[in-house]
């Protein structure tokens, strides 16, 4: 069965949007992923999926090195510039820049990081698979910053959003009782 982009059951995932930046034979590029996940803590591991002859993922490919930048509320309008076109055919950071969106060198690969993004990583391509109509490539953080007066952009639905009313998690007392609950049914 297919689940294709854009379907009813598809957009119900809310995810992150990460901006992936690279470098080679298409030059300094950027593409949002709304794939973008964090898979270990040690060693500090982030999968991005990327669909098949992107020019993104034919940057990381020569390289072996991509920024991953996950993009802040106030960056809506650089996610879907980044989303919105090939690298192939449009040179997305100067588009950017002339937007007034501002990049910075890498300080440990040769890759363009995202200024002003909540959480800025720096990865050595640590390993490749093939899934379906995606290549998931899975990156060794190798430096990371953290700006912490920034929120993350949610997507959901096809629309982007902020994060809003925290769910809190249940009262100590019920805590207390679900795990007693547990107990009694462990195998």
């Amino acid at each position: 069965m297919d689940l294709p982009w854009g379907d009813e059951k598809t957009v119900q995932f809310i995810t992150n949007v990460g901006l992936v930046t690279s470098n080679g034979p298409y030059g300094d590029n950027i593409m949002s992923a709304e794939w973008t996940h964090h898979v270990s803590y040690s060693p500090g591991l982030v999968a991005v999926c990327i669909g098949h002859n992107k020019a993104t993922l034919e940057n990381i490919k020569n390289t072996k090195e991509f920024g991953v930048s996950i993009a802040a509320t106030d960056q809506n309008v650089l996610a879907s510039v980044a989303g919105g076109s090939s690298g192939k055919n449009v040179d997305k950071v100067s588009a950017l820049k002339e937007l007034s969106f501002k990049f910075y060198k890498a300080k440990k690969i040769n890759i363009l990081m995202v200024e002003g993004a909540v959480l800025n990583l720096e990865c050595k391509l640590f390993k490749e698979i093939k899934l379906g109509d995606h290549v998931m490539l899975v990156g060794e953080v190798i430096e990371a910053s953290l700006n912490k007066s920034k929120e993350p952009l949610a997507y959901h639905e096809v629309k982007y959003w902020k994060i809003g009313e925290n769910i809190p998690k249940p009262p100590q007392e019920e805590l207390e009782r679900i795990k007693i609950i547990i107990e009694k049914h462990a195998k």
